[in-house]
């Protein structure tokens, strides 16, 4: 991305690691947008939120191993979010950040865990828009991107024209067959209820898995990202990142005691 050139410039990161046909897939779509270089994860990262690295060194290096062809190629052995500053400060300011596409989506509570959205975060932090994309497999745990890559590049272009507010990022995820179209939808209360499972090792140790299944109020409405990804639509979620509860401030400013 340090070359001179008048494309766009877009940056390509995902939490499913470098070797991922998620990430293969999406690079290889925006190639025909702009001039792509993707940053990624040498292991999957997935779950480990917006997670930076500064107790030890990173290390950042081509990979002509991954089968993105001409597209350059870098692997990290850090988080999703280590991804996009490394590839931010050492190639060159892009135009647009874009993660994915994630294997499984990422709804409701997810957002707050997912390294996928992270890296779309980060992006934003840097004051790049930025689009977080994911795909629901099928019942066999199989994934298709054919579809979704084919709407991220649509939508990338659209973003690169029309740009995104102050501090929003989009969450994007397919569903698992042939979108029935697309909707703009709310953050919903998808969520996963946990489980501890508890188990011995073959010394007699200890050890504990966390597991959990998943739990959705509002599954059936179609305003939701959850919804709208059951129903079989594509879901479009614009998300602010103000963590502020303005609502309240008011009202705690009538009972925090004073020092």
């Amino acid at each position: 991305m340090t070359g001179f050139s008048d494309r766009p410039r877009i940056l390509v990161a995902n939490d499913d690691g470098i070797f991922s046909p998620g990430i293969k897939a999406l690079a290889l779509a925006l190639a025909d947008v702009g001039d792509v270089v993707v940053v990624a994860p040498d292991v999957e990262q997935s779950a480990v939120g917006h997670g930076i690295t500064i107790r030890r060194p990173l290390r950042f290096k081509h990979t002509a191993a991954a089968g993105f062809g001409e597209i350059p190629a870098y692997r990290v052995d850090g988080t999703p979010a280590d991804c996009v500053v490394l590839g931010v400060h050492l190639l060159g300011r892009p135009d647009l950040v874009v993660s994915g596409i994630n294997l499984g989506p990422n709804l409701g509570d997810d957002l707050t865990h997912s390294g996928t959205v992270a890296a779309a975060i980060e992006g934003l932090a840097l004051g790049l828009p930025s689009i977080a994309f994911s795909q629901q497999g099928n019942g066999g745990g199989e994934y298709s991107f054919t579809a979704g890559a084919a709407y991220a590049a649509r939508l990338a272009r659209a973003v690169l024209a029309k740009g995104l507010p102050p501090r929003v990022l989009l969450n994007v995820n397919f569903p698992a067959g042939l979108p029935r179209g697309v909707r703009i939808t709310k953050v919903g209360e998808h969520r996963w209820e946990d489980s501890i499972i508890t188990r011995h090792d073959p010394e007699g140790r200890e050890y504990h898995w966390v597991a959990g299944q998943s739990r959705a109020a509002d599954a059936h409405d179609p305003d939701t990202d959850y919804g709208a990804v059951q129903a079989g639509y594509v879901s479009v979620t614009p998300v602010r990142l103000d963590l502020t509860a303005r609502d309240l401030l008011g009202e705690l400013a009538g009972y925090v005691p004073e020092i």
